[in-house]
């Protein structure tokens, strides 16, 4: 089929509908996500109507088939990537027509600590469900995370971590967003392989993510999205 016959079809409400998209995104289809999303914009449908019925619900399947050890990280990284060429396409359309993100988050793995799968899944879970990630990379340092804040108006800031010997940078970010001023205006979530509850509580973190898989719904719940 060639791109016009799909444009019709998708105008038409025949054949192809964004739930095609939707599969894509789940399949990490990146070609089918590509030509799926420009039909779909050439075909006339909002933005937003994309993101919230196809790219959204679709990395949802994911995050679920993710918590109950039916995918693992290799495929949801490959969903991932198919999902940000399409989100990439949609983000101009997105802001010409006004439509604002669910919330903004910084994410960066503390200093001293050069991991970032885990972050970096969490970043494109963040960004599947429709928030703007501000993603710092690794080894970072306090102060670049308060002026992320500073520069961004984040709501949500995600620090992770994979060494025991770095865990307690986290609490420095948490205290030079204190001194900053800042701590009252945005939440924090902290998490990586030795993080866990009692230590969130003790640094004074807001929440706690056991995994990358859960990321999306404890943001939402602290920011009261859920």
């Amino acid at each position: 089929m060639q791109m016009g016959d799909l444009v019709t079809d998708f105008a038409k409400g025949a054949a192809m509908d964004l739930s095609a998209l939707k599969e894509a995104v789940i399949n990490g289809d990146l070609k089918g996500c590509t030509v799926l999303t420009e039909v779909a914009i050439k075909a006339g449908y909002p933005p937003q109507k994309i993101l919230n019925e196809a790219l959204v619900p679709g990395m949802e399947v994911v995050g679920e088939k993710f918590r109950c050890n039916e995918v693992y990280v290799p495929e949801v990284l490959v969903s991932a990537r198919a999902m940000k060429k399409s989100l990439a396409m949609l983000k101009p359309l997105l802001t010409q027509a006004g439509v604002k993100p669910v919330g903004v988050a910084v994410a960066g793995t503390v200093k001293g600590d050069l991991h970032d799968i885990g972050k970096n899944l969490v970043c494109m879970m963040w960004e599947g469900a429709g928030f703007e990630v501000v993603d710092l990379g690794t080894d970072v340092p306090p102060e670049k995370f308060v002026q992320a804040v500073k520069e961004s108006g984040a709501q949500i800031v995600g620090i992770s971590t994979l060494l025991t010997t770095t865990m307690l940078n986290m609490r420095d970010v948490i205290q030079a967003l204190d001194r900053a001023q800042l701590r009252d205006k945005v939440k924090v979530m902290v998490g990586g392989a030795p993080v866990t509850q009692t230590f969130a509580s003790e640094i004074g973190a807001d929440g706690y993510g056991e995994s990358a898989a859960t990321a999306v719904d404890k943001a939402k719940a602290l920011l009261g999205l859920a």
